[in-house]
């Protein structure tokens, strides 16, 4: 018994279904460019909230520093000239009065 094969009759698609198949994969190239190209900003911006916390965090140490010289200042003068206050527009210190001692 010979086998006998079936002819399947080809079926052309319309001009309009091939413009809808054309658009659909175009439509889905676009969206993949485009997702690549937000996956990059996503990295960009990334590295530079990293490069932001990082500069925060030498400012923060920084800042301390100038508060641990204000201390050390302000041990000095108090050592040298005892308490007061100064007027930083004049320059002038003003020694806090001495209260007796009961």
């Amino acid at each position: 018994m010979a086998e006998q094969t079936k002819v399947v009759d080809e079926i052309k698609f319309s001009e309009d279904e091939l413009t809808s198949l054309s658009n659909l994969q175009t439509g889905y190239q676009e969206k993949q460019t485009l997702l690549g190209q937000l996956s990059v900003q996503r990295i960009l911006i990334d590295q530079q909230s990293e490069a932001l916390e990082a500069r925060l965090t030498e400012v923060q140490t920084e800042y301390e520093g100038v508060q641990q010289q204000e201390r050390d200042l302000v041990k000095q003068l108090n050592e040298k000239y005892g308490p007061g206050s100064l007027n930083p527009e004049t320059g002038v210190f003003t020694p806090t009065p001495a209260t007796p001692e009961d």
